[in-house]
């Protein structure tokens, strides 16, 4: 009898033990870092050469609860061209300095490995008609653009990625060099420049040699860009709508950590109001096949730029009460322009009102390593927001989690 009440002793403590594993210390069921609500942001998933997006089981099918939250890129190098050609239109002769019918302009491109520089640079080439069916940089043709009711021949004189000494990419010092270069070998000959960012117009205008007057287009709408389009320095950008960005990533997750399931998880709160009442106030368009949360993008100019000052957060988004929840959020460069001086103050602000305590890890922009071996003590999170370094290292990260 007395070796019967042992055994049934030691399968109850069996037992007992099983349902620790599977319950936290509050009693609530313990989630597997493998089954945990994950977000791509700000860089997509994807092949750097041809751009195909990585629907693969180590990157967007990772789990159920695996989105990608961006802006539609591809559409914005549309709107930059078109925000190009527009303003061009409106201009008189004068803006071809050197006056040989000829419009130069020089390209300062952020990565070749970078699906949203790639559909920039492409937007701006088909606009000026320099698209040469490719994104590399020398490979290019003559275009045409009409001024004043006159056609000019087009030329890009000179495209280059914007790579710094130390390796990083998208890099405004590089852009200053650049330009400086530029203006010393093309001279008269430019006529206009353009960027695939922000930080690196801004770049450009750094350097002392910056041919006065010369018109200059950068893409992000950073709040410095705006004060310089206000100041009459920079004549246009586009806002890819940061703050639907960064609402959008951390509700996807508020959703799926608050049980939301199916395409609910990314309509709620984003494209109609969720439990608490938010709401995010620009257009948002989901791709099912893509799982992706894209925003639309917006050109800024002289005629609208005060529109898109910094502070003018959107008031769709609201204080809730739901439960506080731990987010493990990585930054692929903390020099980035437009994810330090806009994506992550931006963060910053919604995350508390959704009630999401972000531990935010930056990286170096070179090297994965630089984020990966911060990712640690995954256990105590609840969801992960991951922004990388290189487009195709979503493996990177979730390898992290099988365990």
């Amino acid at each position: 009898m007395k070796k019967s009440i042992l055994a049934l002793s030691a399968a109850v403590l069996s037992v007992a033990a099983l349902s620790s594993c599977s319950k936290g210390g509050n009693g609530a069921k313990v989630i597997q870092n493998k089954d945990k609500p994950f977000v791509f942001f700000n860089r997509q998933p994807s092949d750097p050469v041809s751009g195909q997006i990585d629907m693969s089981a180590s990157a967007m099918n990772w789990n159920d609860k695996t989105y990608y939250v961006g802006f539609d890129a591809a559409g914005g190098g549309a709107v930059q061209g078109k925000l190009i050609t527009d303003w061009l239109a409106t201009q008189d002769v004068s803006i071809d300095r050197n006056g040989d019918g000829t419009i130069g302009y020089v390209l300062c491109i952020g990565d070749v490995g970078h699906n949203d520089s790639n559909a920039r640079t492409e937007g701006i080439r088909k606009a000026l008609g320099t698209w040469n069916g490719s994104t590399e940089p020398t490979n290019v043709k003559e275009g045409s653009v009409t001024i004043g009711g006159k056609e000019f021949k087009v030329v890009e004189l000179e495209g280059k990625p914007m790579t710094g000494s130390d390796g990083s990419t998208w890099n405004a010092n590089a852009a200053t060099d650049a330009m400086g270069g530029w203006a010393t070998k093309y001279g008269t000959a430019i006529d206009m420049v353009v960027s695939n960012n922000d930080g690196m117009a801004m770049g450009c205008l750094q350097a002392s040699n910056y041919p006065a007057g010369v018109p200059i287009f950068g893409y992000d709408a950073n709040a410095d860009a705006i004060e310089a389009i206000g100041a009459g320095k920079l004549t246009g950008t586009v806002s890819q709508n940061v703050d639907a960005q960064a609402t959008a990533t951390l509700q996807v997750i508020r959703n799926l950590l608050d049980g939301v399931t199916g395409e609910d998880s990314v309509k709620k709160g984003i494209s109609e109001a969720d439990q608490y009442g938010n709401k995010i106030s620009a257009e948002i368009e989901y791709i099912p096949a893509q799982r992706a949360v894209l925003a639309k993008n917006a050109g800024v100019n002289a005629s609208n730029w005060q529109d898109y000052k910094a502070g003018n957060r959107d008031k769709g988004i609201k204080q809730t009460n739901a439960e506080k929840k731990k987010v493990m959020l990585t930054i692929y460069n903390a020099a980035d322009n437009f994810l330090s001086s806009s994506y992550l103050p931006a963060l910053q602000y919604y995350a508390p009102l959704l009630n999401l305590d972000l531990q935010i890890v930056q990286g170096d922009g070179q090297n994965e390593a630089s984020c990966l071996d911060k990712f640690t003590n995954l256990n105590s999170f609840d969801a992960y927001a991951i922004n990388m370094v290189k487009t195709n290292s979503g493996r990177d990260y979730t390898d992290k989690l099988k365990y």
